[in-house]
């Protein structure tokens, strides 16, 4: 297709052709889901299914792609599939208004799916969606917190067991290894960084709140040891309120989609 003319040019035909056939299925598209979406798109992935259960709102405006002011009360899911149709109307575009939860997993059917990406923000959802996407044989890519952050420099990919310096982290972790651990290795993009918040939240509350965290390089056989002041307070349902700038959840979803890129280039 000519619309993906510079990207044969550099990764060629071939993967082209892979990337035209493999399915993938996005958990949220919030600050870096929906650019994640758009730049699988736009990299010739050929079956997306995108899964949000939220509406646009107006605090969504400073990061989110479907947000907009003429967009404030649409479903994120209804806004970013015509966009993304307008980029690519040969794709195969499907838009869940549903949420991810133990209680809905099984409709999602993960092992039919070639990628699968987590960049949902209810911590307990998140636990249960890493557990079963690490017992599929999709390659699974995880994204950790992005507010708080505002260094682009310390964006980094390693393992999940290997992040240091990411409360989210280690708030997965510990309940997680409480669980019984993951079913497979996956990597994941986060920052080290933690840039507390200047102002205050419409509450005016403070979000500084401490939770259990694990010393560096913890693995699943290690015990969590001492508090980490986090600035983030993760509940059940949905992350606590804390301030983002427009570029950092962008370019932790734009490296999500170049990690499947890269995956697809490796496969001969």
């Amino acid at each position: 297709m000519e619309i993906f003319q510079r990207t044969a040019l550099l990764l060629g035909q071939p993967y082209l052709e892979k990337a035209a056939n493999t399915k993938v299925i996005l958990f949220g598209i919030g600050g870096v889901g929906s650019w994640c979406a758009e730049a699988l798109i736009r990299a010739g992935i050929g079956h997306l299914t995108m899964v949000d259960s939220d509406v646009v709102s107006v605090t969504n405006i400073n990061r989110q792609l479907p947000a907009t002011t003429k967009t404030v009360g649409k479903p994120k899911i209804e806004v970013l599939k015509e966009r993304l149709s307008e980029i690519n109307p040969a794709a195969s575009i499907i838009g869940l208004q549903e949420i991810y939860s133990p209680e809905t997993a099984d409709s999602f059917a993960l092992d039919t799916y070639d990628f699968i990406i987590d960049a949902i923000d209810s911590l307990s959802n998140k636990v249960h969606l890493i557990q079963q996407a690490t017992r599929t044989n999709a390659v699974f890519f995880s994204s950790m917190g992005a507010a708080l952050k505002t260094d682009p420099t310390r964006i980094k990919v390693t393992e999940f067991w290997k992040v240091n310096g990411c409360p989210l982290a280690a708030a997965l972790r510990s309940r997680i290894r409480k669980l019984g651990g993951t079913g497979k290795k996956f990597l994941c993009v986060y920052s080290d960084e933690i840039f507390p918040n200047k102002g205050e939240s419409t509450d005016g509350k403070s979000n500084m709140e401490t939770v259990t965290g694990e010393d560096n390089n913890s693995t699943p056989n290690n015990k969590p040891q001492k508090p980490v002041m986090t600035g983030q307070n993760w509940d059940s349902k949905k992350a606590s309120i804390n301030g983002t700038v427009s570029y950092m959840p962008a370019m932790f979803g734009m490296t999500i989609a170049g990690l499947v890129t890269q995956e697809l280039m490796s496969i001969q």
